[in-house]
Protein backbone atom coordinates (compact mmCIF):
# COMPACT_ATOMS: atom_id res chain seq x y z
CA UNK A 1 0.00 0.00 0.00
CA UNK A 2 0.82 3.10 -0.57
CA UNK A 3 3.46 5.05 2.48
CA UNK A 4 1.62 7.59 3.24
CA UNK A 5 -1.99 9.02 3.51
CA UNK A 6 -4.24 11.95 1.98
CA UNK A 7 -3.89 15.18 4.35
CA UNK A 8 -5.56 17.79 1.79
CA UNK A 9 -7.65 16.64 -1.17
CA UNK A 10 -8.86 19.06 -4.28
CA UNK A 11 -12.21 18.08 -6.00
CA UNK A 12 -12.02 16.56 -9.85
CA UNK A 13 -14.30 17.40 -12.45
CA UNK A 14 -17.06 15.06 -13.92
CA UNK A 15 -18.44 15.90 -17.40
CA UNK A 16 -20.74 13.84 -19.32
CA UNK A 17 -19.83 12.77 -23.03
CA UNK A 18 -21.32 15.87 -24.51
CA UNK A 19 -19.21 18.50 -22.62
CA UNK A 20 -16.48 16.96 -23.74
CA UNK A 21 -16.99 16.66 -27.36
CA UNK A 22 -17.43 20.56 -26.92
CA UNK A 23 -14.31 20.95 -25.25
CA UNK A 24 -12.18 19.10 -27.74
CA UNK A 25 -13.48 20.59 -30.42
CA UNK A 26 -12.97 24.00 -28.94
CA UNK A 27 -9.35 22.61 -28.16
CA UNK A 28 -8.89 21.93 -32.05
CA UNK A 29 -8.48 18.14 -31.40
CA UNK A 30 -5.43 18.69 -28.98
CA UNK A 31 -5.80 17.96 -25.86
CA UNK A 32 -2.63 20.70 -24.39
CA UNK A 33 -5.39 22.85 -25.01
CA UNK A 34 -7.72 21.60 -22.76
CA UNK A 35 -8.49 23.51 -19.81
CA UNK A 36 -7.89 21.21 -16.45
CA UNK A 37 -11.31 21.73 -15.50
CA UNK A 38 -12.44 19.89 -18.45
CA UNK A 39 -10.01 16.73 -17.33
CA UNK A 40 -10.90 14.33 -14.61
CA UNK A 41 -8.14 11.96 -14.38
CA UNK A 42 -5.14 13.96 -15.86
CA UNK A 43 -2.24 11.96 -17.29
CA UNK A 44 -0.71 14.33 -19.44
CA UNK A 45 2.64 14.93 -17.52
CA UNK A 46 3.85 13.89 -14.78
CA UNK A 47 5.87 16.98 -14.61
CA UNK A 48 5.34 19.31 -12.02
CA UNK A 49 1.88 17.52 -11.02
CA UNK A 50 2.38 16.07 -7.88
CA UNK A 51 1.40 16.53 -4.17
CA UNK A 52 3.57 17.83 -1.39
CA UNK A 53 4.69 16.13 1.66
CA UNK A 54 3.61 17.65 5.06
CA UNK A 55 7.40 18.29 5.42
CA UNK A 56 7.50 20.29 2.51
CA UNK A 57 4.82 22.18 3.25
CA UNK A 58 6.55 23.05 6.46
CA UNK A 59 9.72 23.83 4.53
CA UNK A 60 8.10 26.44 2.69
CA UNK A 61 7.43 28.24 5.98
CA UNK A 62 11.35 29.10 6.17
CA UNK A 63 11.97 30.29 2.76
CA UNK A 64 14.11 33.31 2.77
CA UNK A 65 12.89 35.40 -0.32
CA UNK A 66 15.99 37.72 -0.14
CA UNK A 67 17.34 38.30 -3.26
CA UNK A 68 20.85 38.15 -2.83
CA UNK A 69 22.48 35.45 -0.61
CA UNK A 70 19.38 34.09 0.75
CA UNK A 71 19.19 31.22 3.49
CA UNK A 72 17.17 28.66 1.46
CA UNK A 73 19.69 28.72 -1.43
CA UNK A 74 22.48 27.60 0.80
CA UNK A 75 20.08 24.60 2.32
CA UNK A 76 18.95 23.63 -1.10
CA UNK A 77 22.64 24.00 -2.40
CA UNK A 78 23.97 21.73 0.41
CA UNK A 79 21.81 19.30 -0.18
CA UNK A 80 22.09 19.02 -4.21
CA UNK A 81 25.95 19.39 -3.44
CA UNK A 82 25.85 16.49 -1.71
CA UNK A 83 23.91 14.20 -3.93
CA UNK A 84 25.84 14.94 -7.23
CA UNK A 85 29.30 16.35 -5.67
CA UNK A 86 29.10 18.97 -8.18
CA UNK A 87 31.06 21.93 -7.14
CA UNK A 88 28.90 24.16 -9.21
CA UNK A 89 25.00 24.54 -9.04
CA UNK A 90 22.65 27.10 -10.25
CA UNK A 91 18.89 26.73 -9.26
CA UNK A 92 16.66 27.67 -12.54
CA UNK A 93 12.96 27.56 -12.94
CA UNK A 94 12.79 24.08 -14.74
CA UNK A 95 14.73 21.76 -16.72
CA UNK A 96 14.43 23.34 -20.20
CA UNK A 97 16.05 26.69 -18.77
CA UNK A 98 18.90 24.69 -17.63
CA UNK A 99 18.93 23.02 -20.95
CA UNK A 100 18.82 26.46 -22.78
CA UNK A 101 21.54 27.75 -20.81
CA UNK A 102 23.95 25.28 -21.60
CA UNK A 103 23.63 24.64 -24.70
CA UNK A 104 23.90 28.53 -25.95
CA UNK A 105 26.86 28.45 -23.39
CA UNK A 106 28.81 24.98 -24.70
CA UNK A 107 27.70 24.48 -28.29
CA UNK A 108 29.30 26.27 -31.24
CA UNK A 109 26.59 26.14 -34.67
CA UNK A 110 27.27 22.52 -36.91
CA UNK A 111 28.40 20.96 -33.50
CA UNK A 112 26.55 17.62 -32.55
CA UNK A 113 25.54 16.20 -29.14
CA UNK A 114 25.18 12.48 -29.06
CA UNK A 115 22.48 10.69 -26.51
CA UNK A 116 20.48 7.43 -25.87
CA UNK A 117 17.62 9.51 -26.24
CA UNK A 118 17.36 13.58 -26.13
CA UNK A 119 14.26 14.72 -24.71
CA UNK A 120 12.31 17.46 -26.73
CA UNK A 121 12.85 19.94 -25.19
CA UNK A 122 16.58 18.91 -25.14
CA UNK A 123 16.51 18.66 -29.40
CA UNK A 124 14.86 22.29 -29.25
CA UNK A 125 17.15 24.15 -27.18
CA UNK A 126 20.32 21.84 -29.00
CA UNK A 127 18.65 22.96 -32.36
CA UNK A 128 18.24 26.58 -31.37
CA UNK A 129 21.76 27.03 -30.60
CA UNK A 130 23.18 25.99 -34.44
CA UNK A 131 23.46 22.17 -33.01
CA UNK A 132 22.45 18.58 -34.15
CA UNK A 133 21.39 15.65 -32.11
CA UNK A 134 21.97 12.17 -32.91
CA UNK A 135 20.43 9.62 -30.90
CA UNK A 136 22.18 6.05 -30.28
CA UNK A 137 19.58 3.88 -28.34
CA UNK A 138 20.51 0.33 -28.04
CA UNK A 139 19.49 -2.31 -30.08
CA UNK A 140 17.29 -4.26 -27.70
CA UNK A 141 15.31 -0.55 -27.70
CA UNK A 142 13.78 -1.93 -31.33
CA UNK A 143 11.68 -4.65 -29.60
CA UNK A 144 8.76 -3.19 -27.51
CA UNK A 145 7.66 -6.57 -26.28
CA UNK A 146 11.20 -7.27 -24.95
CA UNK A 147 11.52 -7.90 -21.19
CA UNK A 148 14.98 -6.56 -21.77
CA UNK A 149 15.10 -4.37 -18.24
CA UNK A 150 17.89 -1.51 -19.66
CA UNK A 151 15.89 -0.13 -22.20
CA UNK A 152 17.37 2.97 -22.14
CA UNK A 153 20.76 2.71 -22.54
CA UNK A 154 22.91 4.13 -25.43
CA UNK A 155 24.36 1.56 -28.24
CA UNK A 156 28.32 2.12 -26.96
CA UNK A 157 29.38 0.31 -30.26
CA UNK A 158 27.88 2.87 -32.54
CA UNK A 159 28.68 5.68 -29.39
CA UNK A 160 32.72 4.98 -30.03
CA UNK A 161 32.12 4.79 -34.46
CA UNK A 162 30.66 8.30 -33.71
CA UNK A 163 33.62 9.47 -31.63
CA UNK A 164 36.02 7.83 -33.73
CA UNK A 165 34.15 8.74 -37.13
CA UNK A 166 34.74 12.15 -39.67
CA UNK A 167 32.30 13.61 -37.66
CA UNK A 168 33.96 13.20 -34.27
CA UNK A 169 35.19 16.29 -33.60
CA UNK A 170 32.19 18.00 -34.11
CA UNK A 171 30.96 16.20 -31.31
CA UNK A 172 30.55 18.96 -28.09
CA UNK A 173 28.68 16.01 -25.61
CA UNK A 174 27.17 13.29 -24.76
CA UNK A 175 23.72 13.62 -22.94
CA UNK A 176 22.07 10.76 -20.84
CA UNK A 177 19.00 10.79 -20.28
CA UNK A 178 17.70 8.92 -17.09
CA UNK A 179 15.20 7.59 -17.83
CA UNK A 180 15.11 7.81 -21.04
CA UNK A 181 11.33 9.33 -21.38
CA UNK A 182 11.86 8.86 -25.35
CA UNK A 183 12.41 4.91 -25.15
CA UNK A 184 9.09 4.29 -22.91
CA UNK A 185 10.50 5.42 -19.16
CA UNK A 186 13.07 2.30 -19.78
CA UNK A 187 16.19 2.89 -17.54
CA UNK A 188 20.05 3.29 -17.81
CA UNK A 189 22.12 0.60 -16.31
CA UNK A 190 25.49 1.56 -14.11
CA UNK A 191 27.39 -0.18 -16.73
CA UNK A 192 26.42 1.20 -19.58
CA UNK A 193 26.45 4.58 -17.72
CA UNK A 194 29.77 3.65 -16.76
CA UNK A 195 31.52 2.82 -19.99
CA UNK A 196 29.94 5.74 -21.47
CA UNK A 197 32.23 7.94 -19.10
CA UNK A 198 35.20 5.74 -19.81
CA UNK A 199 34.30 6.76 -23.48
CA UNK A 200 34.01 10.30 -23.28
CA UNK A 201 37.32 10.76 -21.17
CA UNK A 202 39.13 8.41 -23.89
CA UNK A 203 37.81 11.50 -26.47
CA UNK A 204 37.95 14.08 -24.34
CA UNK A 205 33.98 14.54 -24.96
CA UNK A 206 32.03 16.07 -21.73
CA UNK A 207 29.20 13.80 -20.17
CA UNK A 208 26.10 15.20 -18.97
CA UNK A 209 23.33 13.67 -17.25
CA UNK A 210 19.78 14.58 -18.18
CA UNK A 211 18.69 13.82 -14.53
CA UNK A 212 15.12 14.70 -14.24
CA UNK A 213 14.22 11.23 -13.07
CA UNK A 214 17.47 10.29 -11.36
CA UNK A 215 15.44 8.33 -8.35
CA UNK A 216 13.55 6.23 -10.75
CA UNK A 217 16.28 5.25 -12.55
CA UNK A 218 17.78 4.35 -9.70
CA UNK A 219 15.11 2.20 -8.18
CA UNK A 220 15.23 -0.26 -11.42
CA UNK A 221 18.84 -0.64 -11.25
CA UNK A 222 18.49 -1.39 -7.95
CA UNK A 223 15.37 -4.36 -8.65
CA UNK A 224 17.36 -5.45 -11.94
CA UNK A 225 21.12 -5.16 -12.45
CA UNK A 226 23.56 -7.65 -11.02
CA UNK A 227 25.43 -6.08 -8.28
CA UNK A 228 23.28 -3.18 -7.11
CA UNK A 229 20.66 -5.44 -5.21
CA UNK A 230 22.16 -4.91 -2.09
CA UNK A 231 22.57 -1.03 -2.69
CA UNK A 232 20.14 1.71 -1.77
CA UNK A 233 18.67 4.16 -4.92
CA UNK A 234 20.21 6.82 -2.67
CA UNK A 235 23.80 5.42 -3.10
CA UNK A 236 22.73 4.12 -6.94
CA UNK A 237 21.95 7.87 -8.09
CA UNK A 238 25.25 9.21 -6.29
CA UNK A 239 27.74 6.81 -7.94
CA UNK A 240 25.13 7.66 -11.61
CA UNK A 241 26.24 11.55 -10.89
CA UNK A 242 29.62 11.00 -10.00
CA UNK A 243 30.68 9.09 -13.53
CA UNK A 244 29.32 12.77 -15.30
CA UNK A 245 30.86 16.28 -16.09
CA UNK A 246 27.15 18.08 -14.95
CA UNK A 247 23.34 17.40 -15.31
CA UNK A 248 20.60 19.47 -16.53
CA UNK A 249 17.87 18.78 -14.08
CA UNK A 250 14.03 19.19 -14.13
CA UNK A 251 13.29 18.87 -10.61
CA UNK A 252 9.64 18.80 -11.60
CA UNK A 253 9.83 15.17 -11.60
CA UNK A 254 12.46 13.83 -9.16
CA UNK A 255 12.65 17.10 -6.68
CA UNK A 256 8.75 16.57 -6.07
CA UNK A 257 7.96 20.25 -6.27
CA UNK A 258 5.88 22.16 -8.67
CA UNK A 259 8.43 24.09 -10.48
CA UNK A 260 12.52 24.46 -10.03
CA UNK A 261 15.52 22.69 -11.54
CA UNK A 262 18.78 23.42 -11.40
CA UNK A 263 22.19 22.91 -13.41
CA UNK A 264 24.97 20.92 -12.04
CA UNK A 265 28.51 21.70 -13.36
CA UNK A 266 31.82 20.63 -12.58
CA UNK A 267 33.82 22.79 -14.92
CA UNK A 268 34.64 26.11 -13.31
CA UNK A 269 35.44 27.63 -16.88
CA UNK A 270 31.92 26.59 -18.30
CA UNK A 271 30.05 27.38 -14.97
CA UNK A 272 31.23 30.62 -14.78
CA UNK A 273 30.11 31.51 -18.36
CA UNK A 274 26.77 29.47 -17.95
CA UNK A 275 26.50 31.96 -14.62
CA UNK A 276 26.76 35.00 -16.74
CA UNK A 277 23.75 34.03 -18.78
CA UNK A 278 22.14 32.34 -15.68
CA UNK A 279 22.33 36.31 -14.48
CA UNK A 280 20.63 37.92 -17.52
CA UNK A 281 17.62 35.80 -17.92
CA UNK A 282 16.97 33.73 -14.87
CA UNK A 283 18.08 35.62 -11.91
CA UNK A 284 20.41 35.71 -9.43
CA UNK A 285 22.76 32.91 -8.96
CA UNK A 286 21.31 32.77 -5.41
CA UNK A 287 17.42 32.07 -6.75
CA UNK A 288 17.64 31.37 -9.93
CA UNK A 289 14.28 32.64 -11.59
CA UNK A 290 12.34 31.04 -7.79
CA UNK A 291 11.54 32.22 -4.53
CA UNK A 292 13.00 30.67 -1.51
CA UNK A 293 10.33 28.32 -0.40
CA UNK A 294 10.50 26.62 -3.93
CA UNK A 295 14.27 26.12 -3.02
CA UNK A 296 13.60 25.38 0.44
CA UNK A 297 10.53 22.50 -0.88
CA UNK A 298 12.80 21.55 -3.68
CA UNK A 299 15.26 20.57 -1.01
CA UNK A 300 13.50 19.12 1.11
CA UNK A 301 11.99 16.96 -2.31
CA UNK A 302 15.33 15.41 -2.93
CA UNK A 303 15.77 13.93 0.27
CA UNK A 304 12.37 12.59 0.39
CA UNK A 305 12.32 11.10 -3.34
CA UNK A 306 14.85 7.70 -2.68
CA UNK A 307 12.44 6.57 0.11
CA UNK A 308 12.70 2.77 -1.08
CA UNK A 309 9.09 2.74 0.17
CA UNK A 310 8.30 5.65 -1.33
CA UNK A 311 9.59 4.59 -5.11
CA UNK A 312 8.21 0.85 -4.12
CA UNK A 313 4.59 2.08 -4.04
CA UNK A 314 5.20 4.22 -7.09
CA UNK A 315 6.79 1.53 -9.33
CA UNK A 316 3.83 -0.71 -7.89
CA UNK A 317 1.12 2.03 -9.39
CA UNK A 318 2.94 1.67 -13.03
CA UNK A 319 2.62 -2.07 -12.88
CA UNK A 320 -0.93 -1.98 -11.78
CA UNK A 321 -1.83 0.49 -14.74
CA UNK A 322 0.40 -1.96 -16.93
CA UNK A 323 -1.43 -5.11 -15.58
CA UNK A 324 -4.87 -3.41 -16.34
CA UNK A 325 -3.74 -2.82 -19.87
CA UNK A 326 -3.00 -5.77 -20.67
CA UNK A 327 -6.01 -7.45 -19.61
CA UNK A 328 -7.87 -5.10 -22.23
CA UNK A 329 -6.08 -6.22 -24.44
CA UNK A 330 -3.75 -3.15 -25.29
CA UNK A 331 0.16 -3.51 -25.49
CA UNK A 332 2.29 -1.57 -23.38
CA UNK A 333 6.09 -0.94 -23.92
CA UNK A 334 7.93 -3.53 -22.43
CA UNK A 335 8.92 -3.52 -19.06
CA UNK A 336 6.73 -0.37 -17.75
CA UNK A 337 9.30 2.11 -16.11
CA UNK A 338 8.22 4.15 -12.55
CA UNK A 339 6.75 7.51 -14.31
CA UNK A 340 4.68 6.37 -16.89
CA UNK A 341 2.76 3.33 -19.29
CA UNK A 342 3.19 3.54 -22.69
CA UNK A 343 0.18 1.95 -24.78
CA UNK A 344 1.11 0.97 -28.09
CA UNK A 345 -1.69 2.75 -30.11
CA UNK A 346 0.08 1.30 -33.41
CA UNK A 347 -0.70 -1.72 -32.94
CA UNK A 348 -3.99 -1.36 -31.07
CA UNK A 349 -5.40 1.03 -34.07
CA UNK A 350 -3.52 -0.72 -37.27
CA UNK A 351 -5.93 0.56 -39.52
CA UNK A 352 -4.81 4.33 -38.88
CA UNK A 353 -1.85 4.89 -40.41
CA UNK A 354 1.27 7.22 -39.05
CA UNK A 355 0.45 10.28 -40.68
CA UNK A 356 -2.71 10.01 -39.21
CA UNK A 357 -1.46 10.04 -36.04
CA UNK A 358 -2.57 6.42 -34.30
CA UNK A 359 -1.70 7.64 -30.74
CA UNK A 360 -2.89 11.17 -30.86
CA UNK A 361 -6.50 9.10 -31.94
CA UNK A 362 -6.17 6.86 -28.74
CA UNK A 363 -5.63 9.94 -26.84
CA UNK A 364 -8.64 11.74 -27.52
CA UNK A 365 -10.43 8.27 -27.65
CA UNK A 366 -9.34 8.00 -24.05
CA UNK A 367 -10.39 11.84 -23.43
CA UNK A 368 -13.94 11.27 -24.72
CA UNK A 369 -14.81 7.90 -23.37
CA UNK A 370 -13.42 8.71 -19.72
CA UNK A 371 -12.15 12.20 -19.06
CA UNK A 372 -8.54 10.95 -19.59
CA UNK A 373 -6.34 12.87 -20.52
CA UNK A 374 -2.51 11.61 -22.12
CA UNK A 375 -0.19 12.72 -24.73
CA UNK A 376 1.00 11.11 -28.16
CA UNK A 377 4.57 9.66 -28.23
CA UNK A 378 4.71 8.67 -32.19
CA UNK A 379 4.54 10.83 -35.64
CA UNK A 380 2.51 14.00 -34.18
CA UNK A 381 5.97 14.26 -32.17
CA UNK A 382 8.37 13.12 -34.25
CA UNK A 383 7.16 12.84 -37.21
CA UNK A 384 6.87 15.42 -40.70
CA UNK A 385 4.99 15.70 -43.69
CA UNK A 386 4.72 17.58 -46.75
CA UNK A 387 2.83 20.68 -47.55
CA UNK A 388 0.17 17.85 -49.00
CA UNK A 389 0.27 16.22 -45.73
CA UNK A 390 2.24 13.04 -46.26
CA UNK A 391 4.54 11.60 -44.51
CA UNK A 392 7.87 12.38 -45.28
CA UNK A 393 9.34 11.36 -41.57
CA UNK A 394 7.36 8.84 -39.25
CA UNK A 395 8.47 7.99 -36.15
CA UNK A 396 9.61 4.40 -35.13
CA UNK A 397 6.34 3.62 -32.59
CA UNK A 398 3.15 5.56 -32.28
CA UNK A 399 2.81 5.56 -28.76
CA UNK A 400 0.27 6.88 -26.27
CA UNK A 401 2.45 8.02 -22.72
CA UNK A 402 -0.05 7.93 -19.38
CA UNK A 403 1.73 9.79 -17.20
CA UNK A 404 0.84 9.43 -13.09
CA UNK A 405 1.57 12.48 -11.06
CA UNK A 406 3.50 11.34 -7.84
CA UNK A 407 1.29 11.18 -4.52
CA UNK A 408 -1.60 12.78 -6.39
CA UNK A 409 -4.31 9.40 -7.50
CA UNK A 410 -5.87 6.13 -5.50
CA UNK A 411 -5.96 2.94 -6.57
CA UNK A 412 -9.65 3.21 -8.01
CA UNK A 413 -8.90 6.32 -10.13
CA UNK A 414 -5.97 3.98 -11.87
CA UNK A 415 -8.62 1.37 -12.27
CA UNK A 416 -11.25 3.86 -14.38
CA UNK A 417 -8.66 4.39 -16.68
CA UNK A 418 -8.35 0.42 -17.05
CA UNK A 419 -11.98 -0.29 -17.41
CA UNK A 420 -12.08 2.83 -20.03
CA UNK A 421 -9.04 1.38 -22.08
CA UNK A 422 -11.49 -1.93 -21.59
CA UNK A 423 -14.30 -0.52 -23.47
CA UNK A 424 -12.49 1.84 -26.22
CA UNK A 425 -10.11 -1.77 -27.18
CA UNK A 426 -13.57 -3.42 -27.86
CA UNK A 427 -14.18 -1.25 -30.87
CA UNK A 428 -11.45 0.60 -32.28
CA UNK A 429 -12.31 0.19 -35.85
CA UNK A 430 -14.52 3.69 -35.61
CA UNK A 431 -11.96 5.62 -34.18
CA UNK A 432 -10.75 8.05 -36.90
CA UNK A 433 -7.50 9.51 -38.15
CA UNK A 434 -6.26 13.08 -37.19
CA UNK A 435 -4.65 15.96 -39.40
CA UNK A 436 -2.91 18.70 -39.05
CA UNK A 437 -4.59 22.37 -39.98
CA UNK A 438 -1.65 24.23 -38.02
CA UNK A 439 1.06 23.41 -36.68
CA UNK A 440 4.71 25.14 -35.11
CA UNK A 441 7.98 24.83 -36.62
CA UNK A 442 9.74 23.25 -33.74
CA UNK A 443 7.70 20.97 -30.84
CA UNK A 444 4.45 21.19 -32.79
CA UNK A 445 2.72 18.56 -30.71
CA UNK A 446 2.67 21.75 -27.79
CA UNK A 447 0.09 23.78 -30.02
CA UNK A 448 -0.71 22.18 -33.03
CA UNK A 449 -4.48 22.09 -34.40
CA UNK A 450 -5.76 19.04 -35.90
CA UNK A 451 -9.37 17.66 -37.28
CA UNK A 452 -10.30 14.52 -37.51
CA UNK A 453 -10.44 12.89 -40.93
CA UNK A 454 -12.24 9.38 -42.13
CA UNK A 455 -10.11 7.51 -43.17
CA UNK A 456 -10.12 5.88 -47.24
CA UNK A 457 -8.95 2.72 -48.46
CA UNK A 458 -6.08 4.16 -50.04
CA UNK A 459 -4.83 5.38 -46.67
CA UNK A 460 -5.19 1.48 -44.69
CA UNK A 461 -2.44 -0.19 -44.42
CA UNK A 462 -2.18 -3.23 -46.77
CA UNK A 463 -0.72 -5.84 -44.86
CA UNK A 464 0.07 -6.28 -41.26
CA UNK A 465 3.67 -7.32 -40.23
CA UNK A 466 4.71 -9.94 -37.71
CA UNK A 467 5.47 -6.71 -35.54
CA UNK A 468 2.52 -5.12 -35.18
CA UNK A 469 -0.30 -8.04 -34.69
CA UNK A 470 -4.08 -7.17 -34.86
CA UNK A 471 -5.54 -5.85 -32.30
CA UNK A 472 -6.75 -8.66 -30.03
CA UNK A 473 -10.08 -8.41 -29.28
CA UNK A 474 -10.28 -10.35 -25.66
CA UNK A 475 -13.51 -11.40 -24.19
CA UNK A 476 -13.16 -9.27 -20.97
CA UNK A 477 -16.36 -7.03 -19.75
CA UNK A 478 -15.44 -2.89 -19.12
CA UNK A 479 -15.51 -4.07 -15.30
CA UNK A 480 -12.94 -6.91 -15.54
CA UNK A 481 -10.36 -5.10 -13.38
CA UNK A 482 -7.96 -7.49 -11.43
CA UNK A 483 -7.15 -5.77 -7.90
CA UNK A 484 -4.02 -5.02 -7.30
CA UNK A 485 -1.42 -7.12 -6.40
CA UNK A 486 -3.08 -10.29 -8.42
CA UNK A 487 -2.63 -11.49 -11.87
CA UNK A 488 -4.04 -10.03 -14.68
CA UNK A 489 -6.64 -12.10 -16.72
CA UNK A 490 -4.95 -14.40 -19.52
CA UNK A 491 -5.57 -13.35 -23.06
Amino acid sequence: MEPFRAKVVEPIPFTTRAQREQALHRAHHNLFNLRADEVTIDLLTDSGTGALSAAQMAAAMLGDESYAGARSYHRFREVVENLTSYPHVLPVHQGRAAERILFSTLLRPGQITLGNTHFDTTRANVELAGGQVHDLPCPEAADLDSPYPFKGDIDLDALHRALTGPDGPRVAAIVMTLTSNGMGGQPVSMANLAETAKLCRAHGVPLFLDAARFAENAWLVTRNEPGYGDRSPREVAEEAFRLADGCTASMKKDGLVNTGGFLGLRDPDLAGRCELLLVATEGFPTYGGLAGRDLDMLAQGLIEVTDPDYLRSRAGTTAYLAELARAAGVAVVEPPGVHAVYLNAGRLLPHIPPHRFPGHALACALYLEGGIRGVECGSLYLGKEDEHGNPVVSAPWELLRLAIPRRVYSQSHIEHVGRTLARIAQHTDHLPGYRITEQAPLLRHFKSRLEPVPLHTDELPATTDSTTPPNPRPHLTATAVPPRGTSAPSL
